[in-house]
């Protein structure tokens, strides 16, 4: 025995540790040095002890005193558990009891420091990627039990080079390793501005949520190639293509392989005559038709195999080009022109009207007219002129004349660079215009109307005359309000078949702002009057119209008010301010109506609309409440509008569980099951597009359970191992949805292991402590059970004497009533 030895046992009478010889287990943390673990004490006729197995040069146990020690240190990284036998001998070195096992299990502590397995790291991202879309990782490990936060690592980004921006352009899971590019990278990244960038990334173990862990850090080179991912220019097809579709009229590329292409409408058209192929290209599928749709504006976007974007939507405008497949077509057929009989040579007298439906001011579009026939053919045969390119229709170089003809038909030749049509125009010859309309009366006296009368209503009934040809221009009548209405609140409609006219309410009328109107209304004719004819005192007349006021309610300026506030503003935030007037100039007051929620409150004197508790976007995104404004002194003379409150969403509220997902694992766990689980938030996508579940480091959950990554939305729960018991489970989980800022949330998720059916689902096992009777409840229900069996058998009995009494009486082939109606 070495004096390190002696040391160790100089007070070995004290131990605690001591029994006689049997099975024993023992835990010993690696390290630590020489330790003593037990003494077992001996048992006549037994004199001396010996021990066997797993030494590993530095277990042993003292012969004569029993006393089983370490002189040394234990590894667990070089061995978990050593495996010994010790058996008690008698003096003649014969076994007495034995040989009984010791087991020594190796307790892990944290003593290796993690290790990346590359020295250099070197990755490419391509610009304009999506943010948190990984294109490298980064892996270290650690030789420490991995069933302890010894070996739980965590990686972070230590130095960013060069880091021009505020924000860090690239981010790191701390779980996975997985870099990929931060909102800020995603829209930064050019390599045109730099190229190559160098990121420090450090591994912490313990989780990295102790100071005494052990850290490493390696080098990641990464370099940011151009994006392939762009949008073509704009795309040019031309019309009604006669080449066999689909063609071929563009290409786009992902920055990643192996997506999914797909097209997304804008406009929701009746059908897109679009597609894309699982390479990227881009096809027309159909003709175009210019005159149907003249531009079409789309996205491509990219999916992964899980349906997730993995590109910003590409906008793809496409623009159809025109080709000349229209003819032109006459607005009217025929096309009526009237003429005095003393309109001079050279006069225009109307214009040919045509269209074509061809890309306007293209060569495709351009009309010329040219007059292809006149009948009659006299006085001569060329009467008419009409300029080529405008279709103004002239009078080539004298009057026309009644006596010769009343009419005059004319074919006009209209043709495009391709196209030709007929436009038919008859020429009527009128009498000359001398004769000025005459009012029936030169004053029409007055009316009295209220300020709130209808539109519409007709005020007034004028009449005048005019000596000139009926039913032509020349004797047709238009009757205007020449003074009196600078707001044109009034017009006069004619009727043209008896010249007379209708003076109406064309807006409302307002007593504040137009009391009187003093009316000068004048007749006149469409067709000019010849020379030395004027109109005179003949054709006008005057009318005054007084308005009464009317008590009217108090106006807003606007029907509605609209607004879009944050969800999270405080309380008593001026969020608008409603104006309303009153036209008879009182004061007014402001109040509001339907505010179920209690969220608003209003100045009654000023209208402006403040907060009054905390606004929920969870509750009701859009908020409408009514308005009133009141007279001051008048409260029945009151109007509404609308306040609408459009809450924009912010990251409030934590993520949780769903609860419509199974959580159980059938009994025994064999291995390879999993469960899905899903997380919920009740915040808008754009704080929840991405959640993250991991488990939290209590109640012994990573050495049980272990969480992976299905989509967005949801993951996979698995049992880590087959040691489970028949009860239920709480899990914990923390959610994280990832949003700005983050919201975190630990929710214990109940996970039953059970006796399974055929179908794989749970049995329902009544719980016996509480559902099995008492004595005396048993001997109830016993006595309750003989009652009604007895009431039961002594009903048969009387049943059965009844029917042999009716089979008595009854004949033979016939057993009851019922048989004896069928038998008849």
């Amino acid at each position: 025995m070495n004096m390190d030895q002696e040391a160790l046992w100089l007070d070995v009478e004290g131990l605690s540790v001591s029994g006689p010889l049997k099975p024993m287990n023992f835990t010993v943390q690696e390290g630590g040095g020489p330790r003593i673990l037990h003494q077992f004490t001996l048992e006549s006729p037994a004199v001396s002890f010996r021990m066997s197995g797993e030494k590993a040069g530095i277990i042993d146990i003292e012969s004569s005193t029993g006393i089983l020690y370490i002189n040394g240190s234990l590894d667990w990284e070089t061995k978990q558990v050593h495996k010994l036998q010790v058996e008690s001998l008698d003096g003649n070195g014969s076994v007495v009891k034995g040989p009984f096992p010791v087991t020594i299990y190796v307790e892990d502590i944290n003593d290796n420091p993690p290790e990346f397995d590359q020295k250099k790291y070197f990755g490419v991202v391509r610009q304009n990627s999506r943010p948190g879309k990984p294109f490298m990782y980064v892996h270290a490990t650690d030789h420490d039990d991995p069933t302890t936060p010894h070996a739980q690592l965590s990686y972070s980004i230590l130095h960013h080079f060069p880091n021009p921006y505020e924000e860090m352009l690239f981010q790191i899971d701390n779980v996975t390793g997985a870099i990929s590019p931060s909102r800020t990278g995603s829209y930064y990244l050019d390599p045109q501005k730099q190229d190559t960038f160098t990121l420090v990334v450090s591994v912490r173990d313990m989780a990295g949520k102790t100071i005494n862990a052990f850290t490493s850090s390696v080098d990641v080179i990464i370099t940011v190639m151009e994006s392939l991912w762009k949008a073509p220019p704009t795309i040019y097809i031309k019309e009604n293509s006669t080449q066999v579709h689909p063609v071929n009229i563009s290409k786009v590329q992902s920055n990643e392989p192996d997506v999914i292409y797909e097209l997304f409408e804008k406009e929701k058209l009746p059908r897109l005559p679009f597609s894309v192929s699982k390479n990227g290209d881009i096809y027309v599928t159909e003709p175009l038709d210019r005159e149907e749709k003249e531009t079409y504006t789309f996205f491509v976007v990219t999916k992964d195999s899980k349906g997730e974007l993995v590109d910003k939507p590409l906008q793809i405008h496409i623009i159809v080009e025109d080709i000349n497949d229209n003819p032109p077509v006459c607005q009217q057929n025929p096309t009526i022109i009237e003429v005095q009989e003393n309109e001079i040579g050279g006069s225009n007298i109307g214009t040919v009207l045509a269209t074509d439906m061809d890309q306007k001011d293209t060569l495709n579009s351009r009309l010329q007219f040219q007059i292809q026939s006149q009948e009659p053919g006299f006085p001569t045969k060329n009467l008419f002129y009409i300029q080529q390119d405008t279709g103004d229709l002239q009078l080539s170089g004298r009057s026309l004349s009644k006596r010769d003809s009343a009419k005059y038909f004319l074919k006009v030749l209209v043709t495009d660079t391709k196209f030709q049509t007929v436009c038919d125009v008859e020429v009527h010859v009128i009498d000359i215009n001398d004769q000025i309309p005459i009012f029936e009366k030169s004053d029409y006296a007055n009316v009295t109307v209220a300020e709130n009368i209808p539109i519409g209503t007709v005020l007034l009934e004028i009449q005048a005359t005019d000596g000139d040809e009926p039913g032509t221009g020349s004797s047709l009548i238009i009757y205007q309000v020449k003074e009196g209405d600078p707001n044109n609140t009034l017009i006069i409609e004619t009727d043209s078949e008896t010249n007379r006219g209708f003076l109406k309410v064309n807006k409302a009328l307002d007593f504040e702002t137009m009391p009187v109107y003093n009316l000068v209304i004048n007749a006149t004719n469409p067709e000019p009057l010849v020379p030395n004819v004027q109109y005179n005192s003949s054709s006008l007349t005057t009318f005054k119209i007084f308005v009464t006021n009317v008590d009217e309610p108090p106006v807003f300026l606007n029907p509605v008010y609209k607004t879009e506030v944050s969800e999270d503003i405080p309380v008593n935030t001026l969020v608008m301010t409603v104006e309303a007037y009153d036209p008879e100039g009182d004061s007014v007051r402001y109040s509001l109506e339907g505010d179920v929620r209690q969220w608003l409150r209003i100045d009654s004197a000023t209208g402006k609309v403040y907060t009054a508790a905390r606004l929920d976007r969870e509750k009701q995104e859009i908020y409408s409440v009514d308005v009133v404004v009141s007279e001051q002194n008048n409260a029945a003379q009151k109007s509404k509008a609308f306040l609408v409150l459009h809450l924009r969403d912010v990251n409030d509220n934590p993520p949780q569980i769903a609860t419509d997902y199974p959580t159980s694992f059938c009994y025994p766990v064999s291995g390879g099951e999993r469960t899905l689980i899903q997380a919920i938030d009740a915040d808008e996508q754009f704080f929840y597009s991405k959640f993250t579940f991991t488990l939290a480091n209590e109640m012994n959950a990573r050495n049980n359970w272990e969480i992976s990554k299905f989509n967005a939305t949801h993951a996979y729960l698995s049992p880590k191992h087959a040691n489970f018991e028949e009860k239920t489970y709480e899990v914990p989980i923390i959610l994280n949805d990832n949003g700005n800022p983050s919201l975190e949330n630990k929710v214990n998720l109940k996970v039953s292991i059970c006796k399974c059916s055929s179908e794989n689902s749970c049995f329902i096992e009544i719980d016996r402590e509480h559902y099995l009777p008492t004595a005396g409840q048993a001997i109830g229900i016993l006595l309750a059970v003989l009652i009604v069996i007895g009431t039961i058998l002594g009903v048969v009995f009387w049943r059965m004497k009844q029917k042999e009494k009716k089979e008595k009486s009854q004949p033979k082939d016939a057993k009851d009533n019922a048989e004896l109606d069928r038998l008849a």
